[in-house]
């Protein structure tokens, strides 16, 4: 049982960077940017591409992590500025990143085809034995990855005038505009920053799979299943979130189907929307929301 965990650990681990990707961008914008998979993709092709051509490995990740930060901006500037400049509360965004996600992926496709590309090393191949269950180094460097980000968010969000002002932003952002906030180059920088995240996540993810144009559809999703466990508007509840999935994810591929890693997300997506909308990790999360609705049970009995 210890190693199902273990494995569903180094999964979340990216699941929840993925989330907290997500997340990032909608604390602030309250846009939730559907083309995160496939920028984490790029981060994945363009590595293993640069590396195929002897490019050193530490050059190739910096380039990799530009290009998603760099796409990152794209999506923003293109699919979500506008629509935000039109309207604070349109949905045009989701339908923009949608379609921009989809354009990232196809011009991927035609660049670098539609085939695997073997993705290089970065860490020693032989496993770490945790309490004796073995995990690749890889996914210890990912689950060790995502704990420093969680430290790191919370702490600049507490801690830090610019991390207060990310608050007021999400809250209001014209009454943050007015009292001297950059509201503009807040929301680039967050942009940027989620980019920086899926470029992360996409070196991690890379040396345990194959790099293909398609590969970021299924982190995508799993991603946005992470953020609804987590919460939407709750950055490191997002990537505890990954981790929940992954453990679920993991148990389900071990006892119920091997397949189950293609159909369990949407299963947990549905119950999560059935029964705790908001997240776990949200507005008193989910021991509030339960209490809640059994104190409205009781009180219906009762009358």
């Amino acid at each position: 049982m210890f190693q199902v965990i273990l494995t569903g650990l180094s999964n979340g681990a990216i699941y929840g960077i993925v989330a907290m990707a997500y997340a990032l961008v909608y604390y602030v914008t309250r846009v939730i940017n559907f083309a995160n998979g496939q920028i984490m993709m790029a981060s994945v092709m363009v590595t293993a591409v640069l590396t195929m051509h002897q490019v050193p490995i530490p050059w190739a990740i910096l380039a990799a992590v530009a290009t998603s930060v760099a796409l990152s901006l794209v999506v923003y500037f293109i699919g979500v500025g506008p629509v935000l400049r039109f309207s604070r509360f349109s949905f045009a965004w989701l339908v923009s990143t949608l379609g921009l996600g989809i354009i990232i992926e196809s011009l991927a496709a035609v660049i670098w085809g539609v085939g695997s590309l073997p993705f290089p090393a970065l860490l020693n191949s032989k496993d770490a034995i945790i309490f004796g269950a073995r995990m690749p180094w890889q996914g210890v460097l990912a689950v060790g990855v995502s704990l420093f980000l969680i430290a790191a968010f919370e702490l600049f969000r507490r801690k830090t005038l610019f991390g207060k002002m990310g608050t007021a932003i999400s809250t209001d952002p014209e009454i943050a505009s007015s009292v001297g906030g950059n509201v503009l180059g807040y929301t680039i920088l967050v942009f940027a920053l989620a980019g920086l995240l899926l470029g992360v996540a996409g070196i991690l993810v890379g040396p345990n799979s194959f790099a293909d144009a398609y590969l970021g559809e299924g982190f995508g999703i799993s991603g946005f299943v992470a953020l609804m466990i987590g919460g939407v508007d709750n950055p490191s509840g997002a990537m505890t979130g990954g981790f929940i999935l992954g453990i679920l994810q993991a148990f389900a591929v071990t006892y119920i189907n091997p397949q189950a890693d293609s159909w369990f997300p949407f299963a947990v997506v549905v119950v999560v929307l059935l029964l705790l909308p908001n997240g776990v990790f949200t507005a008193g999360g989910a021991i509030k929301q339960l209490t809640e609705r059994l104190s409205a049970r009781t009180a219906g009995a009762k009358s």
